[in-house]
């Protein structure tokens, strides 16, 4: 409220301006909350303190014409601040006039600080400006109550009030809003935020967010207008939102975001321009809350267009003296096929990092698509030509507290004085994204300090790399059995991986303390060491129980981006024990304890899309043992391994494995049977654990074998179900056969027949853990084998 009064002639007056801040009133309640004050004492709901009573202020007559100087200007009320501090924020200063435009001005520039609750501005006599204040609260703590969906740790960092600032409560209320998108963010839009204060001595307070959550607001349904060519449930196994469902209680995709949703709009372009739909596009994306604000009904309304075949499909160089038939190999388009805007940028993809290896540093692959209406029908010239020459200035990494900087920097496949290559950038950000260390990974290129200089900056946001698992589930070879897991995959920030882990299960124990520095020396080597112990109930198929201890070391390295290659060293002491009465004579032979002392070779090559998963690629492996460096084992022992995946559709992949190996004693030793091959089990469906191979047919102990060869043949597909539930159906063929026994007696039974068998099964991601069911049949085998119809795995971890 501004009151300027001016009294000129003989009538005596006084000029005195005042306004009250917001804190000094009631509560004012930001949007969708109440602003109160929770009592701290019998006294607590008063609102914050008060102008004192204020003194008559004596004044003198004005003209109205002329306003007389400030002869002073008196401050009063301030606790904290200065009174020089509040003089500097006026626009009067000694000697300037006192007019009522000044004061206003100056009275709301105090108030502009939003370091005072109450201000008012008078002159004293005629002359004086007397200014009194009084100071908004600080705050002493924050709080959060009633949260339990999001914690104090994810909520203190959305809001801008710190303890030791001041209060106030325009910014409680852009606080309060804060709050609520990050509630609305994790699905709950009927969140209600309520601020309260408690009073303390020395005009501070204490701020207490209490918080209701309500219930998650989920997505209820999802519908989609204008699609002919795809039904619904299709289209909706396409988007990262999900319509709620009683299984998605351990996920959050069923709950409403309009990042997410934005999201969904690209996927749904990509989808139909990867199935031919060039000119599809999405008209609309509405997402409707139901009056009991629980539900959201989102709406996508769509426009398919026609579909096109690829016609012609050209690759145009403008590069000198450069064939362009070199790379028409790598072009995954081929007339007549549908239109897919993945295959086309797979290609563009393609032409980009053949070129570059053929020594073309700086390429540009651009798509020049051309439609035909009448037949429908898309054309397409890669045209190659030479990009602008950049060069790599400087590696700037962004957003990592806790990770040292050279644990990203070393993940680039690009360094600083390097030719600019956009292939290369995509892959150190696929790099990075496979460390596991970053919740997010974005890799950007700017503008350098000149025109053929680009930054490229990695901003990165961390996560938890620590991890603390217990586990429990049943095997049908170990049977029940728990896992308590304690690592560090990122130890110290420095990228070095640290595990301890113990497994008790009742035909198993294991425990093990494994070491890794990725970057051994600063060299991008592997280098990890491992101390171990494992005892193995085996009286189920051979009759005995075995134990070892030991330890190894190794070293991995990528001789190229596909090569790699490890060279390690092991030590261990191996006792077998409680041989039963009735085994084989063969493995009572084999009671007591072996010292291996082994080094190891393997070399692989492999181009898998996934380590973990793959759907497309294949991969080379050789591996050799070589025992006899000390100890009493002496042997060679070689394994080659190959896998080929090729998906046939989307979600479907067929994927073929094979497995050889071979062990040779040597030095006139005897091969110890924990050194021989057991197959069957996972290494064989519709066979037990050792199930194929030599046998005592008398005790009907398995007994191992020196050679196995397993060729496997399984086609992945979706199971039906809902996409999110992780359940995927698969069919296998496992053919091969195991032989070779170290010894030989009347009872000793061993064949190169070949064994095979056939069945399906499942996979399911569930929220308890992996389950694996397969039901196989041995339509092949030897009378002395031992079958196995069904197998069923189940872990998890919490």
């Amino acid at each position: 409220m501004l009151a300027v009064t001016l009294l000129s002639g003989l009538v005596l007056g006084a000029v005195e301006v005042s306004a009250a801040g917001p804190t000094s009133k009631a509560a004012l309640p930001p949007p969708g909350s109440t602003l109160a004050q929770a009592p701290a004492a019998p006294n607590a709901s008063a609102p914050p303190p008060a102008a004192a009573p204020r003194a008559p202020v004596q004044s003198q007559s004005i003209s109205s014409t002329a306003y007389p100087p400030a002869s002073q200007i008196r401050v009063e009320g301030t606790q904290r601040i200065e009174p020089d501090t509040v003089r500097s924020y006026l626009t009067i200063k000694v000697g300037d006039p006192l007019s009522p435009g000044e004061i206003d001005k100056s009275l709301k520039g105090l108030f502009a600080t939003g370091l005072f609750a109450d201000v008012s501005v008078g002159v004293d006599g005629s002359s004086t400006l007397v200014v009194r204040v009084v100071e908004n609260p600080i705050i002493n703590r924050i709080a959060f109550e009633g949260g339990k969906k999001l914690t104090e740790k994810e909520l203190l960092p959305e809001i801008q009030l710190r303890p030791r600032v001041v209060y106030t409560r325009t910014k409680v209320q852009q606080d309060v809003s804060r709050l609520l998108d990050v509630y609305r963010r994790n699905g709950r839009f009927a969140a209600t935020i309520e601020p309260k204060i408690i009073e303390l001595d020395q005009n501070r307070v204490d701020l207490v967010f209490e918080i209701n959550e309500g219930e998650a607001t989920t997505v209820s349904k999802i519908t989609f207008i204008g699609n002919k060519e795809f039904s619904d449930s299709t289209l909706r196994t396409e988007l990262v939102t999900a319509e709620s469902r009683w299984y998605r209680f351990w996920a959050s995709d069923d709950s409403y975001d309009p990042d997410r949703v934005a999201y969904d709009r690209e996927l749904l372009r990509r989808f139909y321009q990867s199935e031919g739909y060039a000119d599809f596009r999405v008209v609309s994306s509405a997402a409707e809350l139901g009056p009991d604000r629980k539900n959201f009904f989102i709406t996508h309304v769509i426009e398919e267009g026609n579909r096109y075949k690829i016609g012609k499909v050209e690759v145009v160089s403008q590069l000198k003296e450069f064939d362009p038939a070199l790379v028409k190999e790598y072009i995954r388009v081929k007339e007549g096929d549908w239109y897919s805007l993945s295959d086309s940028e797979a290609t563009v993809s393609q032409l980009s990092q053949r070129t570059g290896n053929l020594g073309y540093a700086f390429v540009e692959v651009d798509p020049q698509i051309k439609r035909n209406a009448e037949d429908q029908t898309i054309d397409i010239t890669y045209v190659i030509s030479e990009g602008p020459k950049v060069y790599v200035e400087r590696i700037d990494i962004v957003g990592n507290v806790r990770t040292l900087d050279k644990v990203v920097r070393r993940e680039f496949r690009l360094v600083e004085g390097d030719a600019f290559n956009s292939d290369k950038l995509r892959r150190s950000e696929r790099r990075i994204k496979d460390l596991t260390f970053f919740k997010s990974v974005q890799v950007t290129q700017e503008p350098g300090s000149a025109a053929d200089k680009v930054v490229l900056k990695a901003k990165v946001e961390e996560q938890s790399t620590g991890e603390l698992s217990v586990g429990g589930g049943v095997s049908t070879a170990d049977g029940p059995l728990g896992l308590v897991q304690v690592r560090e995959r990122n130890l110290m920030g420095r990228g070095q991986d640290l595990s301890v882990s113990t497994t008790l299960a009742a035909r198993r124990t294991q425990f093990d303390i494994s070491f890794t520095e990725p970057y051994f020396l600063d060299r991008p080597v592997a280098f990890t060491t491992d101390l171990f112990h494992t005892r193995r109930d085996l009286t189920d198929f051979s009759s005995y129980n075995w134990q070892s201890t030991g330890g190894s070391f190794s070293f991995n390295y990528f001789i190229t981006e596909y090569w790699r290659q490890r060279l390690g060293y092991t030590l261990r002491r191996d006792v077998v024990t409680d041989v039963d009465s009735d085994a084989s004579i063969y493995i009572k032979d084999q009671e007591g304890k072996t010292i291996s002392s082994y080094v190891t070779h393997e070399l692989a090559y492999d181009r898998r899309d996934s380590r973990i998963s793959p759907t497309e690629g294949y991969m080379v492996r050789v591996t050799h043992d070589v025992a006899g460096l000390g100890g009493t084992a002496k042997y060679i022992r070689s394994k080659l391994r190959g896998e080929y995946h090729l998906p046939l559709a989307d979600e479907v992949v067929l994927s073929l494995a094979g497995d050889v190996a071979n062990i040779t004693g040597f030095g006139g030793e005897r091969l110890r049977i924990n050194d021989r091959f057991f197959v069957g089990g996972d290494t064989f469906r519709g066979f037990s654990q050792g199930g194929v191979g030599p046998r005592d047919t008398k005790s009907d102990d398995a007994l191992g074998a020196k050679n196995y060869a397993v060729n496997s043949v399984e086609l992945a597909f979706p199971s039906g179900l809902p996409k999110d539930l992780g359940i995927s159906m698969l069919v296998f063929h496992d053919i091969g056969t195991a032989w070779g026994a170290e010894d030989s007696g009347p009872d000793i039974r061993d064949s190169t027949k070949l064994r095979a068998s056939a069945g399906v099964g499942f996979k399911w991601q569930s929220p308890f853990g992996p389950i694996r069911v397969d039901v196989g049949y041995p339509y092949l085998k030897d009378e002395f084998d031992d079958t196995e119809f069904f197998r069923f795995s189940f872990g998890t971890k919490f």
